[in-house]
């Protein structure tokens, strides 16, 4: 299985960055233009990637222009990288939130079945982690798998945020950094309220799909919430094009640690974002760039990080 394939199999969230250049100017001088791929921007992914953008643009003299650009999210990310990929950094813990409308009587995944359900848009990681996690509950709203018991609509944060509010779904499960911004809307407007996994469960995911790790989203992370909600998590890493410029990828990645309070500015997840744990949950190899400054910094790179 090429490296593609592997990371959409193991549904690891990513973000994607790619550059437009270099464009000579003069006899050595590059510049570059930037785009981030992100996610729907009801997640944590947008507002994280435009504030790396901003970074990049006004502290790397080499970007003439850097943007986050909105997508359906790792699959479509992974299909826009043209060409082979390489690891930058981890960025933080991606977060699987389930939310349920308050009127409903749910209580347990387990409760979704023969109710309403946004599992995020389709084929999306969000979605794809909604089915891998209601498979163990014995749920299933994909009319090619077999039997459903699911009734599912596949939309964005905001739109499944929208439907719960407007009591037409009975909840959704939205996969983001904490906070993130459509949990807070709905949770606030006091018509959904965050449900726990039980922990046989999340043992069982987490054996049968070991990219997942135990999460607990501690009481008053948003509002209306009075007590920690036990769930699951993904590293989310930023990944670049293996030929992308190796000291173009030292300077994005020297940047993003250097003015990492402007990226806790725009999000408090990337909190998470700090060299101690730059490579955790990674499962591609490192782009040279990125290596050279985390090995810089101290960081100790495995081997298996490491391309040939």
């Amino acid at each position: 299985m090429n490296v593609r394939k592997s990371i959409i199999a193991a549904v690891v969230v990513l973000a994607l960055i790619f550059a437009a250049g270099p464009m000579i100017v003069g006899a050595e001088a590059k510049s570059y233009r930037l785009n981030i791929a992100t996610a729907t921007t009801g997640g944590a992914y947008y507002p994280i990637g435009n504030a790396m953008a901003q970074i990049w643009s006004k502290n790397i003299k080499e970007v003439t222009r850097a943007s986050a650009q909105s997508t359906a999210g790792t699959p479509q990310n992974v299909e826009l990288m043209m060409n082979e990929m390489r690891g930058m950094f981890t960025l933080y813990p991606n977060v699987m939130h389930w939310i349920v409308r308050k009127d409903a009587g749910i209580k347990s995944v387990a409760d979704f079945k023969g109710r309403k359900f946004v599992p995020g848009q389709v084929a999306s990681a969000t979605e794809i982690n909604s089915r891998e996690m209601m498979e163990a509950y014995g749920l299933n709203y994909m009319k090619d798998q077999g039997e459903t018991n699911v009734t599912a609509d596949f939309l964005g944060y905001n739109e499944a945020v929208d439907l719960l509010k407007n009591a037409q779904t009975d909840g959704t499960h939205i996969a983001g950094g904490v906070p993130t911004a459509a949990i807070m809307d709905v949770l606030s407007s006091g018509a959904g309220e965050l449900i726990s996994m039980e922990e046989d469960k999340i043992k069982e995911i987490v054996e049968k799909y070991p990219w997942y790790f135990p999460f607990t989203i501690p009481a008053g992370s948003y509002p209306n919430q009075d007590k920690d909600i036990r769930t699951l998590a993904l590293s989310n890493v930023l990944f670049t094009d293996v030929r992308q410029d190796e000291e173009l990828i030292y300077l994005l990645t020297k940047a993003t640690y250097e003015y990492h309070d402007d990226l806790v500015a725009a999000h408090k997840a990337t909190a998470y974002t700090v060299l101690e744990n730059s490579l955790n949950g990674m499962t591609i190899p490192l782009h040279k760039g990125a290596v050279k400054y985390l090995k810089e910094k101290g960081v100790d790179v495995p081997e298996k990080l490491i391309a040939e």
